[in-house]
């Protein structure tokens, strides 16, 4: 896109100090290459636009994302946030704070008790994003109710901070009476706007999961509680390869993802499918894990279910298996590999190829 625009001005330049022929032929000629650039350089910006997207984790607009042009590492997710809350730059460069200092205060139970936030030191934490006039909300409240609860049975030093996003302070109290866990005081509208901050919260229900030092596990709690109802896997650190399921393909949508559709129909005969992939998600995640970047690629499996045949009649992919693609839902563009047998060699130089941009796309 660069070169282009550099041409463009040149030739503009050119225009204005008649370097070009004044020849009327020559000229019309010259002009009828205006709306072919104008049409190249528009899919230039769409692309670029989408690289952008991906990057940064949008998934709605406005957004203003926040870099530091030094490292090209990000600063702040939720820029507006930043634009209404500091609007005279006191907090400048608005870097990312630790979860202690974020959250200090008093935090409230459902009984009007306070306790202060650091009693959450040394626990498990799950920050919790939720409203009563949400449905998946309301939801997803009803199935964490009961996880926490395993989870504290099962010994685990384990809290839930609720962090509301309700439109009033008696929705608020409603809906956290129904809550056996901590929450930000809803009148505490700075704090619980900084946390939103914190971790980029784009839509609701959002449970971020912490670590006992207070460095994020995941981001995806809400799928991790909704595939683990018995909490057999807590913390849910993130796994290489998941099984495309309902409760998981949510996260088709928030970048590009790796499928390997395999005919499988029963429990279990996808792990050999999982075996093969899982090296070199495992080597992805580690890569970018050591650059403390996200992993630009999620990996899942798919056997024969109603959710595959959905996603392959969606993208429109050929029935065939076992068949290697990657989905980029926000681009609307798929890649497919289509080969006989699927090997480790294959996969790998596949991602490799997606990676180093070296695949042509084909639209969803």
């Amino acid at each position: 896109c660069v070169c282009v625009c550099v041409c463009v001005r040149v030739h503009l330049c050119l225009l204005r100090s008649g370097r070009i022929s004044s020849d009327a032929k020559l000229f019309k000629a010259e002009s009828a290459l205006v709306p072919s650039l104008t049409r190249f350089i528009r899919l230039c910006l769409f692309f670029v636009q989408m690289k952008l997207w991906n990057k940064y984790k949008v998934t709605s607009i406005p957004s203003l994302v926040f870099i530091d042009a030094a490292t090209g590492k990000v600063v702040c997710r939720n820029g507006l946030l930043v634009v209404r809350d500091d609007p005279k730059g006191l907090e400048f460069p608005w870097g990312p704070k630790p979860f202690a200092e974020v959250v200090a205060g008093p935090l409230l139970r459902n009984n009007r008790q306070t306790t202060d936030s650091s009693t959450l030191e040394g626990s498990y934490v799950g920050v919790y994003f939720s409203a009563h006039w949400c449905p998946p909300c309301r939801s997803l409240t009803r199935v964490l109710v009961e996880s926490y609860r395993k989870v504290k049975e099962s010994g685990h030093k384990f809290e839930i901070v609720f962090v509301s996003a309700d439109r009033s302070e008696d929705s608020f109290t409603q809906y956290f009476s129904e809550m056996p866990w901590l929450a930000v005081p809803y009148t505490d509208e700075a704090r619980r706007s900084r946390l939103n901050r914190l971790y980029g919260i784009q839509g609701i229900p959002t449970l971020i999961l912490l670590d006992t030092e207070g460095h994020m596990i995941t981001r995806q709690g809400r799928v991790e509680v909704l595939n683990d109802p018995e909490c057999r896997l807590f913390p849910w650190h993130p796994r290489p390869v998941l099984e495309l399921s309902e409760s998981n393909a949510v996260q088709l949508h928030e970048g590009p993802c790796l499928v390997l559709f395999v005919d499988a129909e029963e429990e279990g005969e996808l792990e050999p499918a999982k075996e093969l992939i899982q090296p070199i998600a495992e080597k992805i995640m580690a890569k970018y894990k050591a650059k403390d970047e996200e992993t630009p690629l999620l990996f899942f499996v798919a056997g024969e279910d109603d959710m595959s045949d959905s996603l392959r009649d969606y993208t429109n992919l050929p029935e065939a298996a076992p068949l290697l693609t990657i989905l980029d839902m926000s681009a609307r563009a798929k890649y497919v590999k289509d080969v006989e047998e699927i090997t480790p060699a294959v996969v790998e130089q596949f991602v490799s190829d997606f990676l180093a941009e070296k695949l042509k796309p084909e639209p969803i």
